[in-house]
């Protein structure tokens, strides 16, 4: 089981973020589970500051969640297109839902990709309704993942 580290960017270096910040980070990118103890070691600060400067980081939204891939072969997962009438609003929507892996805004014919995952179809297909009923979504197209090759 692997923890992940989630985390808000837009492609250019945030403004917040000094120096130690961005070391921060990049070792929670490699490893989401090491501890404040280890980290404050790489980067000569106290544990304390570490604890502090990661609240810091997920309160100003840089880092949005943390989450688990277990890497189980169990249960189904899907993705949803999207076609909507204001993307950052609706996708700000569905993050927030439960079984809800990713979020992308992308080009293209539909506007959001979404990655979901559930212990069964009928999970997943739950999850499609919840998206479905949030107002400005105008279209959808849901495909069950069969196998991935990562």
């Amino acid at each position: 089981m692997r923890r992940r580290l989630c985390i808000s960017s837009s492609g250019a270096v945030n403004p917040k973020m000094d120096k130690t910040d961005q070391m921060i980070l990049a070792i929670l990118k490699e490893d989401a589970r090491k501890a404040y103890t280890d980290i404050a070691k790489k980067v000569g600060l106290s544990e304390g500051a570490v604890r502090k400067r990661v609240q810091n980081l997920v309160k100003s939204g840089i880092i949005r969640r943390f989450t688990v891939s277990s890497g189980l072969k169990e249960g189904v997962r899907a993705i949803t297109l999207i076609s909507a009438a204001s993307t950052p609003e609706i996708s700000a929507k569905i993050m927030k839902l439960e079984d809800v892996e990713a979020v992308y805004e992308i080009t293209g014919q539909y506007d959001i990709a979404v990655l979901l995952s559930g212990a069964n179809i009928e999970e997943i297909n739950q999850s499609v309704d919840k998206i479905r009923g949030i107002e400005g979504i105008t279209n959808t197209n849901t495909m069950i993942i069969l196998r991935s090759l990562i």
